[in-house]
């Protein structure tokens, strides 16, 4: 007598497989952060993990300051502080090596998303880094193979941005680039699965950095940016853009969506700024081209692969700074770095630059809403602690020797000064000269550089003008024009079974 099988049996036999798939995958994702975890909380839920992150050493990861970084984040006119950052010393119990990262969320729960990418990616790296020194160390080399083969399945979807940068990396940080290819999509893949945060429709980027002695890696994804301050051969302060924005304008980042029935196109409102559409919807409009989360365009050519870039630092190099686009909008580089390095000590430089920032929004969009920005400045060379407590004992006289002073949370400039507005470069030389009293003076420029991509509503003023206006002028976020965010509207949500459907296509 022949078996029979009962249709309804067969449909409750695969439903039981792919609840048990998900189930084995999802603890495979997160069985990294809860066996790290459990070595400082010892268990106990979500709440202990919580605590134990606080009980780690050398991880910073809320507005302050260490003797070799600075970390500030301030709300924008949106809602809730979306942004989130991290520096975490003596990371992967390496005495020479320190992470960094910047995160900007967006969406309903894009908060959520970038403390949680905050608070995971780094524990994935680490533990994937250690995997991957020990089997290269394995003279078998299986599990390397294994490991290649599965980010090649990523890395497909993206060619590298510059081939000839790619060769420069060096062998002995292969391990380090690999490990990072791989907790990147662990991470995307444990956000897909998580029990409470939804992600379909919300998401972060991430711009990510280790330190090693003098070799940087670094780990992009989205439209956050790391900017190098250097000094050129005249002792110049200068600015070398270490990643490059991750937006849909980019060539291939469109031809990849394109490619998978994604569209690209700005809106007439702000010609500027192209997003990223659905197929058969005028939504969601991302902002960017890559970021973790934001399911519901992965099926679409969105990507959370990162671009991994290496440099080697040099005894000119001064300060590294990671930002979220908040801050890029309005500042370049060059800017940036400025600020930075006018600030009274290195303990304020990112409030500095965040202050900049926010009252270059009001300059430049005064009827856009201001954007959430996040800073962390990584200094390179170590000041002695001497000296840093005597800079911060004195801050009237630092003060007075720096164009640029924190007031009631406003940064402003002298009458008679200012940074000059300069365009948005890879490595911009500078404008900035010192004089007997260890002053910053800004050195004016013979032509007018005209910025390619002005907004809607920009104001004519130089960013000079509006940095040296000493009178305490109130503005206001206007209705309307909504500059640069990250995500216009919400898709309609696929039922339970089309959803999870999709969500099965995409891996």
């Amino acid at each position: 007598m022949g078996i029979c099988y009962s249709s309804i049996g067969r449909k409750r036999t695969t439903a039981q497989k792919e609840a048990s798939l998900d189930a084995k995958f999802q603890k495979s994702c997160s069985g990294d952060f809860s066996s790290f975890i459990g070595k400082f909380g010892g268990g106990g839920g979500a709440a202990a993990d919580e605590r134990a992150l606080l009980q780690i050493p050398g991880r910073l990861f809320a507005s302050g300051s260490s003797k070799i970084a600075s970390l500030y984040t301030q709300q924008g006119k949106k809602g809730t502080n979306q942004d989130a950052m991290i520096v975490w010393e003596n990371f992967g119990s390496r005495s020479d090596t320190v992470f960094c990262g910047v995160f900007d969320g967006h969406g309903p729960y894009g908060h959520m998303v970038a403390k949680k990418v905050r608070d995971c990616l780094p524990i994935l790296l680490a533990s994937q880094w250690e995997a991957n020194s020990n089997n290269d160390r394995n003279e078998d080399g299986n599990a390397t193979r294994s490991t290649n083969f599965e980010e090649c399945t990523d890395e497909e979807l993206c060619e590298p941005l510059e081939v000839e940068e790619n060769k420069k990396f060096p062998e002995m940080h292969q391990p380090l680039k690999k490990s990072m290819l791989k907790a990147f999509k662990l991470m995307d893949k444990e956000l897909r699965f998580h029990p409470i945060i939804d992600c379909y429709c919300s998401g972060t980027t991430a711009v990510t950095l280790v330190k090693q002695g003098q070799d940087l890696i670094i780990g992009n994804v989205g439209d956050s940016r790391a900017v190098l301050a250097t000094r050129d051969k005249e002792d110049a302060l200068t600015a070398e853009q270490l990643t490059i924005d991750l937006k849909p304008n980019l060539p291939r980042e469109a031809a990849r969506i394109q490619q998978y029935k994604g569209r690209v196109f700005a809106l007439q409102d702000e010609p500027e700024v192209a997003r990223v559409w659905l197929p058969n919807s005028d939504s969601p409009g991302l902002a960017m081209a890559r970021a973790f989360g934001d399911f519901c365009l992965k099926d679409f050519g969105l990507i959370s692969v990162p671009d991994v870039y290496y440099h080697q630092l040099t005894e000119k190099d001064e300060f590294i700074v990671l930002a979220s686009d908040g801050v890029w909008d309005v500042l370049s580089n060059k800017e940036a770095v400025d600020v930075v390095a006018s600030a009274p000590t290195r303990a304020t430089a990112a409030r500095a630059l965040v202050d900049c920032a926010t009252r270059a929004w009001r300059l430049k969009y005064p009827t856009s809403k201001i954007d959430d920005c996040a800073v962390v400045c990584l200094f390179l060379e170590h000041v002695p602690a001497a000296a840093e407590a005597e800079a911060e004992a004195a801050p009237a006289e630092a003060a007075a020797v720096s164009r640029i002073s924190v007031i009631n949370g406003d940064l402003r400039s002298s009458d008679n000064g200012g940074i000059s507005a300069s365009h948005v470069s890879v490595t911009e030389r500078s404008t900035t000269t010192l004089n007997d009293s260890g002053e910053i003076v800004p050195v004016p420029d013979s032509t007018e550089e005209k910025h390619p991509q002005s907004g809607l509503g920009q104001s004519k003023r130089s960013l000079a003008e509006c940095l040296s206006n000493a009178e305490d002028e109130e503005w206001s976020a206007l209705e309307g024009i909504t500059r640069v965010n990250s995500l216009l509207s919400i898709p309609r949500f696929l039922s339970g079974d089309k959803r999870s459907a999709s969500w099965r296509k995409w891996l």
